[in-house]
């Protein structure tokens, strides 16, 4: 029966009794007649039709349908059931017909229920609202929902038998009778009564699970057996929260200031590991103590009453039975001074649950420590269990340090206090580097070594070393005494001199050697000054300025300073392909230093003849063979370039250089770490050996805490350390002239062919390589996995590479040659790089069956600075493919201004070296890299590694 939307209609609301669901509301239209009086003529609204019915609804009636159509029994079946094609005549009496053993859904269901109706009901003032009639009439009877608030109050007659109990209620001042009067309860949580046409709320949210039983009945009798029971669990939250009328038994209001208890126990521990005695044979105890962990309750005192932290109400209650009755202790709580509390131990940095926080053992008590005096202010007074065996010290504990500059070291004087007992700083040395927590004092309290002093002077615990008069520092670890002492955690003299390696800009000016050809830029002869003042006080250093910005010229002019001191021969490392770049630096810019190639099969093996020399020039691979001579010559220095050939600190060519003598150390690389924070600890130990612990210290507290770990603070305190030692600068910082770099990724399809054959090799080696696992292991399929990946990575380039007579295309390649023709067209100069041989060899037949002209250089070529000058100075040859290994490192092409990265590489430090090779100091043009994927293949997922 639809409502003609054209005449007069009405928006009603009626309640109805549903079988499984309670009380349920529905919204109408209702047509009107001639008097504007409702007919029995009305369509049910929903949210789908509510718009065709807009002339009579408003924002509030849009809002409840809104709701009603949450709570009606479609959507409750979907939304509790899961299945949309189920039907609540389907549902709902299986759920229900078995409340018990669906007695979780039920309260689900009936929660949802009572949340969403409490919201209806105070949107339903000032509508009108109806029973529905028994034969579903909408509009059989309207009822008034009241915005005003009833209020109840709890009646109990204690006598010698018995204690009878029941509500009255009041509703605009006038006590109203609801038993045997037919009220419904249509909600429970808070209640909303029905009764004499009137629906009606209370003041403090009254359960109307209170108020059912009665409906039907006068009162309800409490039996004097069970009245202890009673009293506690259902009328003493009555008499917090509620009025009650009391006769037999007395109700007292208490008031006074709260203070806060909080009492800590330990939880049951995993480890039965005993705490170690100062008077024990400590060398004995070698066990490892596992962490434990301490569990604190938060208590409010009020007088005599202690309430728990979990609930915070304005009134709580404590029962006190007496020889012939009760007392009912109604205690007004201070929930303001409560939040307070519980919000200064949220800043102390606990996370508090249910009114209790749990801390690991070493981290609670040093959190009981720190804390003292803020507890103290606050009136909250920590202890510990009754019931614990073991107690612990909760007192303060402090370290006091005391470190003075002597000529070659720093004098520390460290001492550690636990309450009144000293303990020599040594011993808690040792109890931290073995992971020893706990130890016994003297009073047989158990104190706990704090965590925070791991965190605050791990690296002092380690760095410290023992002489026969005390404690010293070795001087290069300046920048940890600098971050103690700017942390207030250590009283610190040193000389101005020595501050200033954490002030780079501040440092001594030192005027260039007069013999230098050229001149340095600002930044450069920065460089220098740094180099002379690590110089002084025998510090190493690691330039590692961006590629381009001229480390080679910094160096040789701090060499050429050395000569005119009258300083010893230095010895310079650098991979084979530059040995002869550093021959014509050197002549370039400081003729006057007199350098020997010690390289190639005829060298002189005779290593009297280097004091002969200023320099001598060498590769990785002549100190690999020739490491027992060279150890014979004491240089003034040891300088490696592209010191990343170091970066592992297990291999053979890293522990051939540390057996190298010389007063003086400098290492020179673009990339002090290329894929591992342990390549910067290599290269810093070759510098400064022990300036970052040991191999397994640096591991545990640096590389493990950075790289799996994330850790920010971590990363800040590695910085702190290696930053007077390392000169990093980059492009963008110094060479203002350096035009901008755009890099950017062109992605390319594969073609049919290439496709189909990607997807059959990549299914070959899959089944191969899971066969091999299984049958060989994991180990013995590393090969067969990196054939693989090679295979897949060719055909991503070019299938001919790895197929013979492959007679298909390939997208990338048919790509890379569109845009570097376009290149030709603009007079541009383009570097083409590529891991593989192979695939620059389609590159060099395509150019010259078209007579492009090109440079070509891999690991084969002879000529390869007849190569580069070409390039550099002949217009007609704009185009230079290079391989990547033989290409990425030692020259400069700055004619170029397209680069053309055909394939990604796992490391994108090489690649960035690659780069490099055309955007470097001299370059006046902008850079564009173009960086060639084949999509849905192996080259994305090294682009992502690479990114990650």
């Amino acid at each position: 029966m639809n409502v003609a939307t054209n005449k007069p209609f009405s928006i009603i609301y009626s309640v109805y009794e549903h079988e499984f669901l309670g009380y349920l509301i529905e919204p109408y239209a209702v047509q009107h007649d001639q008097n504007g009086k409702l007919t029995l003529q009305h369509q049910h609204i929903s949210a789908k039709n509510a718009s065709e019915f807009k002339s009579a609804t408003d924002a509030m009636d849009l809002k409840l349908i809104k709701l009603l159509d949450e709570i009606t029994q479609e959507h409750i079946t979907l939304k509790f059931s899961g299945k949309r094609a189920l039907k609540p005549e389907e549902y709902l009496p299986k759920i229900y017909n078995k409340a018990k053993e669906n007695e979780l859904v039920i309260n689900q269901i009936n929660s949802y229920l009572e949340n969403r109706k409490t919201e209806i009901f105070e949107l339903l003032v000032h509508k009108r609202l109806f029973e529905m009639g028994s034969d579903g009439e909408p509009t059989w009877k309207e009822v008034e929902v009241c915005p005003d608030k009833g209020s109840v109050l709890f009646h109990f007659f204690r006598n010698e038998d018995n204690t009878h109990y029941f509500p009255t209620i009041k509703f605009r001042g006038e006590k109203t009778e609801f038993p045997h009067r037919n009220a419904v309860i249509l909600n429970n949580k808070p209640a909303w009564l029905l009764l004499n046409g009137r629906v009606f709320s209370f003041e403090k949210e009254v359960d109307g699970n209170k108020l059912k039983p009665f409906l039907k009945k006068k009162f309800i009798e409490i039996p004097r057996k069970l009245e202890e029971e009673y009293f506690t669990k259902f009328v003493s939250p009555l008499v917090a929260s509620f009025n009650v009328h009391a006769k037999g038994f007395e109700i007292k209001n208490e008031t006074s200031k709260p203070h806060t208890n909080i009492t800590f126990s330990e939880l049951q521990s995993v480890s039965k590991v005993g705490a170690l005695s100062l008077f024990d044979n400590e060398e004995e105890e070698e066990e490892v103590q596992k962490e434990e962990k301490l569990l604190f309750d938060i208590s409010f005192m009020y007088g005599d009453y202690q309430f728990g932290a979990d609930t915070l109400h304005p009134v709580s209650v404590k029962l006190e039975k007496t020889s012939s009755s009760y007392i009912f202790h109604k205690v007004q709580r201070d929930t303001e001074e409560e939040l307070r509390i519980l919000g200064l131990l949220k800043n102390m940095g606990v996370r508090v649950n249910n009114g209790r926080f749990q801390l690991e053992k070493a981290e609670g008590l040093y959190f009981a420590q720190a804390n003292a005096q803020t507890f103290q202010e606050n009136k909250i007074v920590l202890k510990q269990h009754n019931k614990d065996e073991k107690r612990y010290f909760i007192g303060e504990s402090r370290i006091s340090l005391e470190i003075n500059e002597n000529n070659d070291w720093f004098d520390v004087n460290a001492k550690v206090f636990f309450g009144a007992y000293e303990i020599p700083f040594l011993t808690i040395r040792k109890y931290i580097k073995k992971g020893i927590k706990q130890f016994t004092l003297p009073n047989g309290e158990i104190a706990v070594i704090p965590a925070v002093w791991q965190v605050q002077y791990s690296e002092l615990f380690n760095f410290v070393e023992e002489k026969e008069d005390g404690l010293i520092l070795k001087k290069h670890h300046v920048a940890l005494l600098q971050n103690l002492q700017e942390d207030n955690l250590a009283d610190v003299v040193m000389s101005r001199k020595l501050q200033k390696l954490k002030e780079f800009e501040s440092l001594n000016d030192h005027e260039v050697p007069s013999q230098l050809k050229g001149e340095l830029r600002h930044y450069q002869k920065a460089g220098y000054n740094w180099m002379k003042f690590l110089n002084e006080f025998n510090f190493g250093g690691c330039l590692a300025d961006d590629m381009g910005l001229g480390k080679t010229i910094q160096t040789l002019t701090l060499l050429l300073n050395q000569k005119e001191l009258g300083k010893g021969p230095s010895l310079l490392i650098c991979p084979t392909s530059l040995v002869f770049n550093w021959e014509l630096e050197a002549k370039k810019f400081t003729p006057n230093l007199s350098v020997l190639n010690y390289t190639g099969t005829y060298r002189n093996k005779n290593v009297e003849t280097f004091a002969q020399y200023d320099l001598i020039l060498t590769s990785y691979g002549t100190v690999r063979v020739d490491v027992d001579l060279l150890k014979k010559f004491y240089f003034n220095y040891i300088i490696l370039d592209e010191s990343q050939a170091i970066k592992n600190p297990n291999s053979n060519i890293t522990q051939d250089v540390a057996d190298l003598g010389s007063k003086h150390k400098l290492v020179l690389t673009g990339t002090p770490i290329e894929n591992s924070t342990l390549d910067l600890w290599s290269q810093m130990n070759f510098i400064n050996p022990g300036l970052l612990g040991t191999q397994q210290f640096f591991r545990d507290n640096f590389l493990i805490p950075i790289e799996k770990k994330k850790d920010v603070d971590k990363v800040k305190k590695l910085h702190a350390l290696v930053k007077p030692f390392v000169l990093r600068r980059k492009k963008s910082q110094v060479a203002t002239e350096l035009p901008e770099k755009i890099e950017q990724i062109v992605y390319c399809e594969m073609t049919e062919e290439q496709e189909k054959l990607y997807e059959e090799t990549k299914a070959f080696y899959r089944n191969q390589i899971i066969d091999n696992i299984d049958n060989e292991g994991m180990g013995k399929s590393q090969i067969l996995i990196i054939q693989g990946l090679t295979k897949l990575r060719q055909i991503a380039n070019h299938p001919g590479m790895c197929t013979e007579n492959y007679k298909g295309g390939s997208s990338k390649f048919e790509t890379a040659l569109d845009m570097h023709s376009n290149a030709l067209g603009e007079d541009h100069k383009t570097l083409i790089f590529s891991q593989f041989v192979k695939h620059l060899y389609y590159y060099k037949t395509e150019f010259q069956k078209e007579g492009v002209p090109f440079t070509y250089i891999d690991g084969t070529t002879k000529n390869r600075q007849e190569q580069v000058e070409a390039f550099q100075k002949k217009d007609e040859i704009r185009t230079f493919l290079i391989s990547l290994k033989a290409g990425g490192t030692g020259l400069n092409l700055t004619a170029a201004d397209y680069v053309f990265i055909l394939d990604p590489w796992w490391n994108p430090a090489v690649e960035q070296q690659a780069i490099d090779r055309a955007y470097r100091i001299g370059q006046k043009n902008n850079v564009f890299v173009y960086k060639f994927i084949t999509k849905n293949t192996v080259e994305e997922k090294i682009l992502l590694l690479q990114q990650k």
